[in-house]
C-alpha cells in the first residue's frame, strides 16, 4: 500500500546540533515535507542559523511566542536582548511575518497547526488539561481564522510530547527538537496516511533522536550566551530551568 508521510516538529530554540540531527533522521526516512510549529530561536546559542535552516527545509513555519517576542521591539532586558541581537534584521523580519496558524487536509483528516493554543501564542495548554481547554484547541478564533474546524490539532510550546483522542478529535503535542523537557532526546512526529480512494485517519508516530548534547553545551558556553548553565542543565536532565528533583 502506498503511503504519504510528513514530519512535524517544534521548539528548536537555537539548538542547531539537535535540529541537524532531526533533519538527518527525517531525510533518512525519505520524508520531504516538514512543518515547523514555532520557537525556532531563543534559549539556545544559534538562533540565526536555525532560522536559516528552517527557511530552507520546512514547507511551513508558524509563529511561536519566542518568535513573536524576538521579532518585536518589546525585548528590553539584557538577557532577551542577547537572543534578539544574535538574529539578523532579516531573521527578525521573517519571524514576525510567520502565520500564527495553518490548516491542511492530510489523509482525509482536517489538520490544524499552531504553536501553543487557538487562543494565543502565549496561552499554554499542558497534557493535564481540562475538557474546556481541550475543546478550545479545536475552536475557530481570531488567531486561527474561520477555516474548516479541525479533527486533528498539532502543537508545541510545552516541550513534552503526548497524544490524546476524544471521540473523533485528536490533540497531538509534537514535543521539542532543541529543548525537550520530557526526555533528553530530540523529539518530532511523523504522520502517515494511505494513498487510497478512502484513506483512513493518519497514524501518529513519535520519533526520538539522540544528538551530541555535550557539543551543544560547549557551543553555548563558548558563545557568551546568558543563562548558559541553566540551558546546559535542561539539555542534560530535561528538567526546566535548572530545578532538579531531590535525591
Amino acid at each position: 500500500m502506498s503511503v504519504a508521510q510528513v514530519a512535524v516538529l517544534s521548539d528548536v530554540h537555537g539548538n542547531l546540533t539537535a535540529f541537524e540531527a532531526v533533519l538527518a533522521d527525517i531525510s533518512a526516512r525519505g520524508i520531504d515535507t516538514i512543518y515547523s510549529l514555532g520557537d525556532v530561536a531563543g534559549k539556545g546559542p544559534r538562533g540565526s542559523q536555525a532560522v536559516q535552516l528552517a527557511r530552507e527545509r520546512c514547507a511551513v513555519n508558524v509563529r511561536g511566542n519566542w518568535d513573536e517576542l524576538l521579532a518585536s521591539d518589546r525585548v528590553d532586558d539584557p538577557v532577551g536582548a542577547w537572543w534578539r541581537d544574535e538574529l539578523t534584521v532579516e531573521d527578525r523580519r521573517w519571524l514576525g511575518s510567520l502565520p500564527a496558524s495553518y490548516d491542511l487536509a492530510f489523509g482525509g483528516s482536517a489538520f490544524r497547526l499552531f504553536h501553543a493554543s487557538a487562543a494565543s501564542v502565549f496561552t499554554r495548554v499542558f497534557e493535564q488539561h481540562s475538557p474546556a481547554e481541550f475543546e478550545g484547541m479545536f475552536a475557530n478564533t481570531q488567531l486561527t481564522g474561520p477555516g474548516p474546524l479541525p479533527t486533528v490539532v498539532c502543537y508545541g510550546d510545552i516541550h513534552g510530547a503526548y497524544v490524546k483522542t476524544v471521540a473523533d478529535r485528536t490533540l497531538v503535542n509534537v514535543g521539542s527538537v532543541g529543548n525537550p523537557l520530557d526526555e533528553t532526546t530530540a523529539c518530532y512526529v511523523v504522520l502517515t496516511a494511505s494513498r487510497t480512494a478512502r484513506p483512513e485517519a493518519p497514524t501518529v508516530e513519535f520519533v526520538r533522536v539522540a544528538y551530541d548534547r555535550e557539543a551543544e553545551v560547549a557551543i553555548a558556553m563558548a558563545s557568551g550566551m546568558p543563562e548558559a548553565e541553566a540551558y546546559a542543565i535542561e539539555l542534560r536532565t530535561a528538567v526546566y530551568r535548572g530545578f532538579q528533583t531531590p535525591d
